[in-house]
C-alpha cells in the first residue's frame, strides 16, 4: 500500500506532466484504433453518407468527452463554476483558463483521428461517392440512366466487388479521385490545427501577459486549496475515528472492570495528539456544518481579515480581499473557528 500511495502522491505532484502523457497515449491509441476498424461501407445511397460523416465525426467527439472525464480538473471546474458566490466571488478569466487548458488536451485524441481519416480517404470516398462529377470523369456516350439508378451505381463505388457501372465510371478512376480530396482536406487540417495551437500556445501570453499569469495562479491556487482541503478532511476524519475508538474501547474497558474480568487498558500517549488534530470540531452535527459552511461561503481570500461577527468566521459580509493566501493557513483557520 505503501509504494500505491507513493506512486499515487507522484502523479499528484506531476499532474500537468501525466496529463500530457495520457493525453498523448490517447492520441496513439485513436490511431492504433482506426488501423484496426473494419471499415464497411454499406454501398446504399441513403446510408453512406450517414455512416461515412459517422465515422469522420462521432468517435473524436467520444474521445473529446473521455478526455475531459480524464482530466480530475473537470470535477474542479465544475464545482467552481456551480458554487454559490458567498464571501468569494467568481472570475470568469480564471473559469476560461481551466476549461481551455483541459480542451487543448482532449482535443489532441480527437484532431489525430480525424487527421488520420482524411488521410487515408476511406470515409470521404464512402459519404461522397454519389457526388463523383460523371461530365468530368464518368463515359458521356453511355446510356441516360435515371436519377434513382444513377445514384444506385454510384454509391457501389466503394465495394468493388458488386460494383457494376464500369461503363459509366471506372471504379479505380472515382475512388483516386475522392481520395485525392481526402487528402488535400486532410493536410489542410492539420496545417490549420498546428497554426492555431500555435497561436494559442505562443502569442496569447503576448497580448494579455498580466491576465494570462493572473488566471494561471489562481487556477493553481484553486486546485491547491482543493487538495489541502481534501488532505486536512482526510486527517480530521482520521483522528476523529481514531478518538470515538479509542472512547469506545474505554467504556468497554471500564465494563469489563465492573464485572472483573479484565484489568483497564491505559490510554494510549496518542489520544491528546489525535484530539488535538480535532480543531474544536468534534461531533457529527459541527463537522456538517463546517462541510456545509465550505461550499456556501468559502472564506475571503486576505490572510489578515477583520474580525467577523457571527460565529462561524465566514458568515457575515464580503471582505475586501487584498492580498494571494496561502492555502493552508486558510483552511486551518478555517476549521479553528468553526
Amino acid at each position: 500500500m505503501d509504494k500505491f500511495r507513493m506512486i499515487f502522491q507522484f502523479l499528484q505532484s506531476n499532474q500537468e506532466s501525466f496529463m500530457n502523457g495520457i493525453c498523448g497515449i490517447m492520441a496513439l491509441a485513436s490511431a492504433q484504433m482506426y488501423s484496426a476498424f473494419d471499415f464497411s461501407c454499406p454501398c446504399l445511397p441513403r446510408y453512406n453518407l450517414a455512416y461515412g460523416l459517422g465515422i469522420l465525426l462521432v468517435p473524436p467527439f467520444i474521445l473529446f468527452l473521455l478526455g475531459l472525464v480524464l482530466n480530475n480538473n473537470i470535477s474542479m471546474l465544475t464545482e467552481e463554476w456551480r458554487r454559490p458566490q458567498g464571501q468569494r466571488r467568481k472570475d470568469p478569466a480564471v473559469l476560461r483558463y481551466m476549461f481551455c487548458s483541459m480542451a487543448q488536451r482532449a482535443m489532441i485524441a480527437p484532431v489525430v483521428w480525424i487527421s488520420v481519416t482524411l488521410l487515408d480517404g476511406k470515409c470521404i470516398t464512402c459519404a461522397f461517392c454519389t457526388l463523383v462529377p460523371l461530365e468530368l470523369l464518368g463515359n458521356t456516350s453511355h446510356p441516360s440512366l435515371s436519377q434513382g439508378e444513377m445514384k444506385q451505381v454510384l454509391a457501389r463505388i466503394p465495394c468493388k466487388e458488386i460494383y457494376n457501372g464500369q461503363e459509366l465510371i471506372a471504379n479505380e478512376v472515382a475512388i483516386r479521385y475522392l481520395r485525392c480530396i481526402s487528402q488535400a482536406l486532410g493536410w489542410c487540417f492539420v496545417l490549420l490545427m498546428t497554426t492555431l495551437a500555435f497561436l494559442v500556445r505562443s502569442l496569447r501570453p503576448c497580448f494579455t501577459q498580466a491576465a494570462f499569469l493572473k488566471s494561471r495562479y489562481w487556477s493553481h491556487y484553486i486546485d491547491i486549496e482543493r487538495k489541502l482541503f481534501e488532505e486536512t478532511c482526510a486527517e480530521h476524519a482520521r483522528s476523529f475515528a481514531k478518538v470515538c475508538i479509542q472512547q469506545f474501547f474505554e467504556g468497554m474497558s471500564t465494563d469489563l472492570v465492573a464485572t472483573h474480568c479484565h484489568p483497564p487498558r491505559k490510554a494510549t500517549a496518542n489520544a491528546g495528539e489525535a484530539t488535538e488534530k480535532l480543531l474544536g470540531i468534534t461531533d457529527q452535527s459541527t463537522m456538517n456544518t463546517a462541510l456545509k459552511s465550505w461550499h456556501r461561503c468559502k472564506p475571503p481570500l486576505n490572510l489578515h481579515p477583520p474580525a467577523l461577527p457571527s460565529g462561524n468566521g465566514w458568515a457575515g459580509e464580503e471582505q475586501p480581499s487584498v492580498h494571494a493566501p496561502v492555502p493552508q493557513r486558510e483552511i486551518a483557520a478555517y476549521y479553528s473557528q468553526v
